[in-house]
Protein backbone atom coordinates (compact mmCIF):
# COMPACT_ATOMS: atom_id res chain seq x y z
CA UNK A 1 0.00 0.00 0.00
CA UNK A 2 1.73 3.12 -1.22
CA UNK A 3 2.41 6.10 1.54
CA UNK A 4 -0.56 8.79 -0.30
CA UNK A 5 -3.44 5.90 -0.48
CA UNK A 6 -2.21 4.35 3.53
CA UNK A 7 -2.49 8.15 5.05
CA UNK A 8 -5.82 8.93 2.38
CA UNK A 9 -7.65 6.04 4.16
CA UNK A 10 -6.28 7.12 7.74
CA UNK A 11 -8.24 10.41 7.62
CA UNK A 12 -11.15 8.83 5.50
CA UNK A 13 -11.37 6.71 9.07
CA UNK A 14 -10.52 9.48 11.82
CA UNK A 15 -13.67 11.72 9.69
CA UNK A 16 -15.76 8.50 10.12
CA UNK A 17 -14.87 7.95 13.67
CA UNK A 18 -15.31 11.93 14.70
CA UNK A 19 -18.97 12.06 12.66
CA UNK A 20 -19.73 8.91 14.89
CA UNK A 21 -18.85 10.64 17.57
CA UNK A 22 -20.68 13.53 16.89
CA UNK A 23 -23.16 11.72 16.48
CA UNK A 24 -23.43 9.41 19.94
CA UNK A 25 -21.92 12.48 22.18
CA UNK A 26 -25.23 14.20 21.78
CA UNK A 27 -27.46 11.75 23.10
CA UNK A 28 -28.49 12.13 27.03
CA UNK A 29 -26.91 8.79 27.97
CA UNK A 30 -23.40 9.91 26.97
CA UNK A 31 -23.25 11.82 30.07
CA UNK A 32 -23.38 7.58 31.74
CA UNK A 33 -20.48 6.99 29.23
CA UNK A 34 -18.61 9.59 30.26
CA UNK A 35 -19.09 8.21 34.09
CA UNK A 36 -18.28 4.89 33.24
CA UNK A 37 -15.19 5.37 31.28
CA UNK A 38 -14.14 8.08 33.72
CA UNK A 39 -14.52 5.58 36.53
CA UNK A 40 -12.89 2.55 34.45
CA UNK A 41 -9.86 4.64 33.61
CA UNK A 42 -8.53 4.84 37.50
CA UNK A 43 -8.54 1.00 37.49
CA UNK A 44 -7.75 0.30 33.95
CA UNK A 45 -5.51 3.03 32.64
CA UNK A 46 -6.12 2.04 28.88
CA UNK A 47 -9.50 3.62 29.27
CA UNK A 48 -9.68 6.99 27.45
CA UNK A 49 -12.00 8.77 29.69
CA UNK A 50 -9.90 12.21 28.92
CA UNK A 51 -10.70 12.44 25.37
CA UNK A 52 -14.37 10.98 26.00
CA UNK A 53 -14.80 14.38 28.90
CA UNK A 54 -13.06 16.36 26.02
CA UNK A 55 -15.84 15.05 23.57
CA UNK A 56 -18.98 15.87 26.25
CA UNK A 57 -17.37 19.23 26.69
CA UNK A 58 -17.26 19.86 23.10
CA UNK A 59 -21.45 18.63 22.82
CA UNK A 60 -21.82 20.97 25.71
CA UNK A 61 -20.19 23.98 23.57
CA UNK A 62 -22.21 23.01 20.16
CA UNK A 63 -25.48 23.00 22.76
CA UNK A 64 -26.24 19.21 22.95
CA UNK A 65 -24.71 18.49 26.70
CA UNK A 66 -24.37 20.56 29.95
CA UNK A 67 -20.93 21.18 30.63
CA UNK A 68 -21.72 21.07 34.53
CA UNK A 69 -23.50 17.73 33.75
CA UNK A 70 -20.18 16.69 31.94
CA UNK A 71 -18.07 18.10 34.46
CA UNK A 72 -19.86 16.00 37.35
CA UNK A 73 -20.07 13.00 35.54
CA UNK A 74 -16.39 12.87 34.86
CA UNK A 75 -15.49 13.93 38.52
CA UNK A 76 -18.08 11.73 39.73
CA UNK A 77 -16.55 8.23 37.60
CA UNK A 78 -12.89 9.58 38.25
CA UNK A 79 -13.39 9.59 42.25
CA UNK A 80 -15.53 6.51 42.22
CA UNK A 81 -12.79 4.67 40.20
CA UNK A 82 -9.78 6.18 42.04
CA UNK A 83 -11.45 4.74 45.79
CA UNK A 84 -11.84 1.33 43.99
CA UNK A 85 -7.93 1.46 43.09
CA UNK A 86 -7.42 2.42 46.45
CA UNK A 87 -8.80 -0.12 48.26
CA UNK A 88 -7.40 -2.75 45.52
CA UNK A 89 -3.78 -1.67 46.72
CA UNK A 90 -4.91 -1.90 50.54
CA UNK A 91 -6.42 -5.28 50.04
CA UNK A 92 -4.09 -6.66 47.72
CA UNK A 93 -1.00 -5.32 49.33
CA UNK A 94 1.26 -8.51 49.24
CA UNK A 95 0.65 -8.68 45.03
CA UNK A 96 1.62 -4.69 44.76
CA UNK A 97 4.71 -5.31 45.99
CA UNK A 98 5.80 -8.52 43.65
CA UNK A 99 4.39 -5.72 41.33
CA UNK A 100 6.77 -3.30 42.02
CA UNK A 101 9.22 -5.61 42.28
CA UNK A 102 9.85 -6.04 38.56
CA UNK A 103 13.01 -5.21 37.35
CA UNK A 104 14.86 -6.59 40.31
CA UNK A 105 13.65 -3.78 43.00
CA UNK A 106 12.92 -4.14 45.97
CA UNK A 107 8.52 -3.73 45.93
CA UNK A 108 9.00 -2.80 50.06
CA UNK A 109 11.26 -0.28 49.32
CA UNK A 110 9.37 1.25 46.96
CA UNK A 111 6.07 1.32 48.90
CA UNK A 112 8.33 3.15 52.08
CA UNK A 113 9.82 5.75 49.29
CA UNK A 114 5.89 5.80 48.19
CA UNK A 115 5.12 6.63 51.87
CA UNK A 116 7.34 9.29 52.49
CA UNK A 117 6.67 11.13 49.04
CA UNK A 118 3.36 10.85 50.06
CA UNK A 119 3.72 12.14 53.28
CA UNK A 120 6.11 14.89 52.07
CA UNK A 121 4.10 16.14 49.19
CA UNK A 122 0.55 15.36 50.50
CA UNK A 123 -2.62 15.87 48.66
CA UNK A 124 -1.10 17.98 45.74
CA UNK A 125 0.77 14.78 44.57
CA UNK A 126 -2.36 13.06 44.54
CA UNK A 127 -3.62 16.19 42.36
CA UNK A 128 -0.63 16.21 40.16
CA UNK A 129 -0.91 12.46 39.43
CA UNK A 130 -4.36 12.71 38.04
CA UNK A 131 -3.17 14.43 35.13
CA UNK A 132 -0.65 11.63 33.99
CA UNK A 133 -1.66 8.76 32.32
CA UNK A 134 -1.30 5.70 34.48
CA UNK A 135 0.23 7.59 37.02
CA UNK A 136 -2.85 8.05 38.83
CA UNK A 137 -3.78 4.58 39.22
CA UNK A 138 0.11 3.81 40.43
CA UNK A 139 -0.79 7.10 43.43
CA UNK A 140 -4.33 5.74 44.07
CA UNK A 141 -3.27 2.27 44.12
CA UNK A 142 -0.21 3.38 46.41
CA UNK A 143 -2.64 5.33 48.48
CA UNK A 144 -3.72 2.29 49.46
CA UNK A 145 -1.20 -0.10 49.58
CA UNK A 146 0.78 2.42 52.19
CA UNK A 147 -2.21 2.49 54.27
CA UNK A 148 -2.98 6.36 54.47
CA UNK A 149 -6.37 7.31 55.65
CA UNK A 150 -9.07 7.27 53.41
CA UNK A 151 -12.06 9.20 55.25
CA UNK A 152 -9.85 12.12 56.52
CA UNK A 153 -6.91 12.34 53.79
CA UNK A 154 -8.15 10.51 50.15
CA UNK A 155 -11.52 11.29 50.06
CA UNK A 156 -11.17 15.38 50.07
CA UNK A 157 -8.09 15.25 48.36
CA UNK A 158 -8.94 12.75 45.60
CA UNK A 159 -12.46 14.57 45.07
CA UNK A 160 -10.88 18.18 44.72
CA UNK A 161 -8.14 16.31 42.30
CA UNK A 162 -10.97 14.68 40.27
CA UNK A 163 -13.03 17.91 39.50
CA UNK A 164 -9.99 19.92 38.50
CA UNK A 165 -9.37 16.77 36.10
CA UNK A 166 -12.67 16.74 35.05
CA UNK A 167 -12.81 20.71 35.09
CA UNK A 168 -10.14 20.60 32.64
CA UNK A 169 -11.20 18.17 30.08
CA UNK A 170 -14.34 19.06 29.72
CA UNK A 171 -13.65 23.08 29.28
CA UNK A 172 -10.72 22.78 27.07
CA UNK A 173 -13.82 20.80 24.73
CA UNK A 174 -16.43 23.50 25.56
CA UNK A 175 -14.09 25.88 24.59
CA UNK A 176 -13.03 24.69 21.28
CA UNK A 177 -16.68 23.42 20.47
CA UNK A 178 -18.16 26.36 20.72
CA UNK A 179 -16.23 28.38 18.45
CA UNK A 180 -16.19 25.34 16.19
CA UNK A 181 -20.17 24.50 16.23
CA UNK A 182 -20.76 23.68 12.74
CA UNK A 183 -17.54 21.35 13.09
CA UNK A 184 -17.14 18.55 15.50
CA UNK A 185 -14.10 17.07 13.83
CA UNK A 186 -11.70 20.42 13.75
CA UNK A 187 -13.21 20.78 17.72
CA UNK A 188 -12.32 17.60 18.41
CA UNK A 189 -8.91 17.46 17.33
CA UNK A 190 -8.40 20.86 18.62
CA UNK A 191 -9.18 20.13 21.68
CA UNK A 192 -7.16 16.82 21.88
CA UNK A 193 -4.02 18.66 20.59
CA UNK A 194 -4.23 21.50 23.62
CA UNK A 195 -4.88 18.46 25.95
CA UNK A 196 -2.10 15.80 24.65
CA UNK A 197 0.26 19.24 24.46
CA UNK A 198 -0.56 20.06 28.17
CA UNK A 199 0.00 16.39 29.29
CA UNK A 200 3.72 16.47 27.21
CA UNK A 201 4.44 19.61 28.98
CA UNK A 202 3.42 17.88 32.59
CA UNK A 203 5.88 14.94 31.58
CA UNK A 204 8.97 17.11 30.62
CA UNK A 205 8.25 19.30 33.99
CA UNK A 206 8.31 16.02 36.24
CA UNK A 207 11.11 14.31 34.03
CA UNK A 208 13.65 17.24 34.65
CA UNK A 209 12.57 17.42 38.23
CA UNK A 210 13.03 13.23 38.40
CA UNK A 211 16.74 14.31 36.75
CA UNK A 212 17.67 16.56 39.37
CA UNK A 213 16.71 14.93 42.43
CA UNK A 214 13.57 16.87 43.05
CA UNK A 215 10.91 14.68 41.60
CA UNK A 216 8.33 12.29 42.94
CA UNK A 217 9.97 8.97 41.79
CA UNK A 218 8.92 7.41 45.06
CA UNK A 219 5.32 7.08 43.78
CA UNK A 220 4.75 8.17 40.15
CA UNK A 221 8.25 6.36 38.65
CA UNK A 222 8.06 3.43 40.71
Amino acid sequence: MSGPLALIQVLEFLNGLTDWLDDVSANWWFYLVILVIALLDSVVPVVPSESTVIIGGIAAGQGDLFVLLVIAMGAVGAFAGDSIAYFLGRRFRPFVVRMLSRRGRDGSDQLRRAAAQIDKRGGLLLITARFIPGGRTLMTVSCGATERAYRGWFVPWDALAATLWASYAAIIGFFFGEIFKDNHATAFWLAFGTALSITGLIEIVRWYRHRNGSGDDGVLAA
